[in-house]
Parts: C-alpha cells; structure tokens; sequence
C-alpha cells in the first residue's frame, strides 16, 4: 500500500509552486513586451534583498530617417542599412522596419509606386501579398512584399535574379496602406 502524503505537504508544495511561477512572470512582465537589447540593467530576483531600480530601463530609439533622402511623404529604402521608413508629409518617420533584398537592388534616386498588386506567388515560390512595384533593373521589377505565412525569404538560389524586398509581415500591411500608386520611394546607400 502506497505511503499517504499529508495535506499540509501538498498545501505547501502547492504554495512554492504558485510564488515561484509568480516570480517568473513578474520578470518576464518587467522585461516588457518587446525586451530589447541594450545595457544591462536591475531585474527583480527571487532573494529578499532585491529591488527595482529607480531608473525605467532604456530602449533603443528608432534609426533616423537618412539625411539624403529628400522631404515630404515618401518611402525611404536604405541600400546598406536594410531598412525602410514610411515617412509622413511633415518629415516624421511613423514606421521603419528591416527588410530582405532580392539578389537585384534599384540604383539609388527617386522613384514612386508603378504598380500595386494585392497577392501571387514570388520567383521563389512563396505566396505574397502587397506587392508594391517601383522599379526595374537588369530586366527585373523590383517591389517590396511580404510571405503570406509571414515567414522571411530563403536566400535565392545561386544565380537567380529577384527584385522583391521582402517586410515582415505587419509591415507589409502598413507600407500596401501608406503607399498609393504614385507615392514616391527614395532609394539611398
């Protein structure tokens, strides 16, 4: 016959299974929703002593908008930085993101939106969706996009020429929104 655990010895596991999954979640709430990598800073502790900081932690600003880009509403897509910015009509930046080049970059200048396209499937073989269409080079058309399924491009096959700038997925849905046919696109190094 099996030897019977007393309640008292359930009660208290219970108890420092339930302070301790309270501590976990308290750390994982004091980190945020977004922790990002920065200086290290105070977090709380399960010993005594332990306290918060007085200091809120620091997050790292946005990069800024290039300096060489122009003015007024306009799509921002930084070559070397692999990133773009929506940019308002007063010069503030409401979103950047990092994107994915295709294997076939525009040169950089000013250009606007040709063509929108709502979904298809890429050279790749990915169902897209918000296909904006700015450019073309080397016989191929270059726009930003982003996965259906919202996953990142696999690195294009050896020799293959894409032009698609693939955005994280909630980022395409914002540049299809901010960019009408006509919207200029501002390509800087």
């Amino acid at each position: 016959m099996p030897a019977r655990i007393p309640s008292w010895a359930w009660v208290g596991g219970l108890t420092a299974g339930a302070v301790a999954a309270v501590a976990v979640l308290a750390v994982q709430a004091d980190q945020g929703p977004h922790p990002v990598a920065t200086a290290a800073h105070p977090r709380a502790s399960a010993s005594a002593g332990a306290h918060h900081s007085a200091a809120p932690p620091k997050h790292t600003a946005p990069p800024a908008v290039p300096a060489a880009s122009g003015t007024g509403r306009r799509i921002v897509y930084s070559l070397g930085r692999k990133r773009a910015w929506l940019v308002d009509e007063s010069d503030k930046p409401t979103r950047t993101f990092p994107v994915w080049p295709g294997t076939v970059s525009p040169d950089p200048g000013a250009y606007a939106i040709s063509q929108r396209v709502a979904a298809t499937t890429g050279s790749d073989g990915v169902r897209i969706e918000h296909i904006t269409y700015f450019a073309g080079k080397s016989g191929v058309f270059i726009a930003f996009s982003n996965a259906v399924d919202g996953s990142s491009p696999p690195p294009a096959a050896s020799g293959a020429k894409t032009g698609g700038i693939r955005t994280p997925k909630a980022d395409g849905a914002a540049l299809w929104a901010f960019a009408s046919k006509g919207t200029r696109v501002v390509v800087v190094r």
